[in-house]
């Protein structure tokens, strides 16, 4: 498909750069189901309602999915020389714990193999190589002294995106505010957004179980698609993992009838990477670069908490072949003419699967 039909207007004054207080009282655009319109705000297709109304769409039987990633303190300031280099750790390279990671540097054009990059008297990198990408591969750890992932979080900051970045830096507040409230496992670059409205009174409020997955989000989740042609562009892979007592209870849950609701893109491209043909999801634990767009079926996910995104994204592919391209530029019309906050700290929107 072409990639400009993804394409749309956003006012730069609708892009949140802080998040809502408390986290359930932002904005919830609902796209109801014909057979809900008369349950709506007026009877119509789009409901105006707060994260705290998300419970009143669940059922007993149904099964909500989050993804308990750690967002980890990915941006790093240092030295190269006399030079300010910035680096944004992107993905961590196997061995899983280990100190190698693919990263963005800047400036970008300037490091070179071999070069070593110091953010403090006990931390540096070395350049192993520089990709096609664009992107640096360093070692974090190439005198073997310590342990990385502490290092990392020592001396990281909260790597913000950069539509948020250019409006402020980050700072401490963010390193509450950017985590779910329920992380469990370090590893992503971006926090899974949606999940960001959760407080454990509102868990506690679903009147039906919930169960985690975990995906690692990168840093390219949020660009947009580059390419003329969606055909043409190259999906990011990333790490998920979903265990086998909780594929046994996502599995049971359909399998009474229950609707599976996904809390972010994250989980739901995590459950449809990890469904079999016979619509069964699996344990999973590897990398994922599917990549979804209109024509796409589903195989499992039947509703999407989202927050709203990037033109000619991804995501915004994805959820317009969840939900119906149509469908979703209206929603985000309405949701534009009705000041929505967009992005990582803004607003979200319920969807039901388009059938």
């Amino acid at each position: 498909m072409r990639t400009d039909l993804f394409d749309f207007d956003l006012p730069d004054s609708l892009i949140a750069s802080s998040p809502a207080h408390p986290r359930d009282s932002a904005r919830m655009l609902t796209l109801l189901p014909s057979h809900l319109r008369g349950e709506g705000q007026g009877g119509g297709e789009l409901s105006d309602e707060i994260i705290s109304d998300f419970p009143n769409h669940l059922r007993p039987n149904d099964i909500v999915v989050f993804n308990n990633t750690r967002v980890i303190p990915a941006r790093l300031l240092g030295k190269r020389g006399e030079a300010n280099v910035e680096v944004l750790l992107h993905k961590r390279q196997a061995p899983p714990n280990g100190g190698v990671w693919s990263a963005f540097a800047k400036p970008a054009k300037k490091p070179r193999i071999g070069d070593e990059i110091i953010f403090a008297e006990d931390f540096a990198a070395i350049v192993l190589e520089k990709l096609e990408s664009g992107e640096i591969l360093i070692d974090l750890d190439p005198r073997l002294r310590g342990d990385v992932n502490k290092k990392i979080l020592a001396h990281g900051r909260m790597p913000l995106p950069p539509y948020i970045e250019k409006k402020r830096r980050s700072d401490a507040s963010d390193n509450a505010s950017y985590q779910t409230v329920y992380a469990a496992h370090d590893g992503s670059v971006a926090a899974p957004t949606a999940g960001l409205h959760f407080t454990p009174s509102l868990i506690a409020a679903l009147p039906c179980p919930h169960s985690y997955v975990t995906l690692h989000v990168g840093g390219g989740t949020f660009l947009p698609v580059k390419s003329e042609d969606t055909s043409e562009h190259k999906m990011h892979s990333e790490w998920a993992h979903i265990s086998r007592e909780t594929a046994a209870a996502i599995n049971a849950a359909k399998a009474r009838g229950g609707r599976v609701v996904a809390v972010g893109t994250t989980s739901l491209r995590t459950l449809e990477s990890a469904t079999d043909a016979a619509g069964i999801v699996q344990p999973f634990e590897g990398e994922t670069d599917i990549f979804i767009t209109p024509g796409y079926r589903f195989k499992y996910v039947d509703m999407l908490l989202t927050n709203f995104h990037l033109p000619r994204s991804t995501l915004f592919m994805l959820v317009s072949a969840f939900s119906g391209l149509e469908k979703m530029q209206a929603a985000y019309a309405h949701a534009i003419a009705n000041n929505y906050r967009f992005y990582s700290y803004g607003d979200a929107c319920l969807l039901y699967k388009t059938p």
